[in-house]
């Protein structure tokens, strides 16, 4: 009788373990999958812009960075300088929000995915490849905006955005069980 209720125990415990396992699947897939739709509208929204509402917001953008680092170094630079430096680093800083959204889309569903599909090189290429097609229909999108084209260079570079945001995934759970692995005492 002991051995059949003790069964029933370890049968009960496994089933809560599973439980509580797939309820934080959905309590991390939900609102993942809410933030990577919200990043496809925002940059869904960036693709939309005519050629000169893009520019200008990014000229904007630009120039907001380069009065930030003014003020931090002090406040000294000419007006002209500052346009300068504007006009110098606009297309970096352009190329880099590209890299940093779809960085952020490959950490998105990175997470979804892992949820559900084993750690791997499967996982990884999945998720690459994700990205290379979500970037692929961004650019695609771009050829019927008046002003804009699409470029196979920016699917690249998008593409790479997701790759490294894999891969910071990838150092944070390394970090995470090396962190852990210290606690065992």
């Amino acid at each position: 009788m002991q051995r059949v209720l003790r069964c029933i125990r370890q049968s009960m415990t496994g089933m809560n373990r599973e439980m509580t396992r797939r309820k934080r699947k959905w309590l991390v897939t939900v609102p993942a999958a809410l933030m990577l739709l919200a990043l496809y509208m925002v940059i869904f929204c960036f693709s939309a812009q005519d050629g000169e509402q893009s520019g200008s917001l990014s000229q904007m953008i630009t120039e907001k960075c380069v009065e930030l680092f003014n003020s931090l170094s002090g406040g000294g630079w000419s007006e002209s300088f500052m346009e300068s430096l504007a006009a110098y680093f606009e297309h970096p800083i352009r190329k880099f929000a590209h890299f940093a959204e779809y960085a952020c889309m490959g950490i998105l569903v990175y997470v979804i995915w892992v949820q559900w599909m084993d750690k791997g090189r499967k996982l990884y290429l999945l998720t690459v490849a994700w990205v290379f097609l979500s970037a692929a229909a961004d650019e695609f999108h771009q050829l019927f905006v008046p002003g804009r084209y699409g470029s196979f260079a920016d699917v690249l570079l998008d593409t790479c955005g997701g790759g490294v945001g894999v891969l910071l995934c990838l150092l944070a759970g390394y970090l995470h069980r090396k962190t852990h692995s210290y606690r065992v005492l």
